[in-house]
């Protein structure tokens, strides 16, 4: 049977909406209310915490209280969200009284609404409904986000106005997975005319892109070939003022060692607008999906992350390895493979202690990932007896002997 209900947007910015009961269903629905600009009126006698944190933000306004006749006078919405199936069917019958149309959460089509599995993309906001049956609208809404991020769904947008300046999108592709990019960075992604990557962007996304989509391959691979920056700025302005949208491809967190500032700014003195998105960075990620968590509590209560360009002692070196040395926390080392000697001696010398744990997360997230656990003073040895090599996220610190039970490194 087709669904015969009536879908239509409600403007409810400045209106007043009430949701009775605090619950997890109210949790679920309050988010996508206050991001609507509803004036939102929670009358329940008790809150989940999350629930507590959006009116500590001053979000919403909570009467703490049960709900009673006249809770819904002068609202435009209302969501009968508690457990007590009496309460809620008290609440759409005043609803119905009142003509304020109700969502029911316990028995949806005893309501006078009801809420659609609702997706967002690119300006669109769409809903699915199907008669009942919530998992399959949300199914269904789930594979239409996919083909709309993918580009297989084509989502209506007019091409570029000719003579217009799309600009660059700085996109961070995230540790290495293709899964671990951001919506919104596939999504621009997949808008491209012209994409510039880096060797340790997701790489399995560029197979999605269309055939006229100009690949530059701007790989900068450590001790080796090497893209100037200035090419890969120079490509990034001329391609932009040839009317062209253009992203900017990189691996983990553009702004985590990755020269993305750089780009922004020799884009911003060209007059090239940017369209920054950051990225899920390595230096977090890579040691969390190996067990390393670089902060516990009891165990670290600071973590520094570390540039490995630059060995100790070096005139260039902005590091204080003396004062890492003193500190108790974790150092997460990044690109710092080559002078993996350098650095443990640096620490050692420095007073850590030679026991200190290390763990070293190799192609991290990827299906050859793999993780060398050691200690600081055997690390140098240890990975080059392993053949460790780059890319690799350096944990240093009590954290990195740190393991799950059973866990086998």
């Amino acid at each position: 049977m087709d669904d015969p209900h009536y879908l239509s947007g409600l403007q409810l910015t400045g209106r007043r909406v009430v949701m009775i009961g605090g619950g997890t269903v109210a949790q679920r629905r309050l988010p996508r209310l206050i991001s609507a600009g509803a004036r939102v009126e929670l009358v329940s006698p008790h809150t989940t915490p999350s629930v507590q944190g959006m009116v500590d933000a001053g979000e919403l306004v909570w009467h703490e209280r049960a709900y009673a006749s006249g809770d819904l006078k002068d609202a435009w919405y209302a969501l009968a969200c508690t457990n007590d199936p009496e309460v809620n069917a008290a609440v759409c019958a005043e609803a119905e009284r009142e003509r304020v149309f109700c969502v029911r959460a316990d028995e949806g089509e005893s309501g006078s609404a009801v809420t659609p599995a609702s997706g967002r993309h690119g300006g669109l906001l769409f809903g699915v409904l199907s008669g009942g049956e919530p998992l399959r609208s949300a199914a269904v809404r789930d594979s239409v986000l996919d083909g709309l991020h993918n580009g297989t769904i084509e989502d209506g947008r007019q091409p570029h106005p000719e003579g217009s300046l799309p600009g660059v999108a700085l996109v961070g592709g995230g540790p290495g997975d293709p899964e671990l990019i951001t919506v919104r960075g596939r999504r621009l992604l997949s808008r491209a005319d012209v994409v510039v990557v880096d060797r340790l962007a997701p790489r399995e996304l560029l197979g999605e892109l269309a055939p006229e989509v100009e690949i530059v391959d701007a790989a900068k691979i450590p001790y080796g070939r090497a893209a100037s920056q200035d090419v890969i700025n120079s490509t990034l302005i001329e391609r932009a003022k040839e009317g062209k949208f253009v992203v900017r491809l990189k691996g983990g967190d553009p702004y985590l060692f990755g020269r993305g500032f750089e780009e922004v700014l020799a884009c911003a003195e060209a007059g090239v607008p940017v369209t920054m998105v950051p990225g899920i960075t390595s230096a977090f990620a890579v040691p969390a999906v190996a067990d390393v968590p670089v902060t516990h509590r009891g165990v670290a209560h600071e973590v520094v992350v570390v540039s490995g360009h630059v060995a100790p002692g070096d005139d260039r070196s902005l590091v204080d390895w003396d004062l890492l040395a003193r500190m108790r926390g974790t150092i997460v080392l990044m690109m710092g493979v080559e002078r993996l000697p350098q650095f443990a001696k640096a620490l050692l010398d420095g007073g850590r202690p030679a026991d200190t744990p290390v763990a070293i997360v190799e192609d991290g997230t990827m299906r050859t990932q793999r993780t060398l656990r050691s200690t600081l003073d055997k690390v140098a040895t240890d990975a080059a007896a392993s053949g460790v090599r780059p890319p690799a996220v350096i944990v240093i610190g009590p954290v990195a002997g740190l393991a799950p039970e059973g866990h086998q490194p």
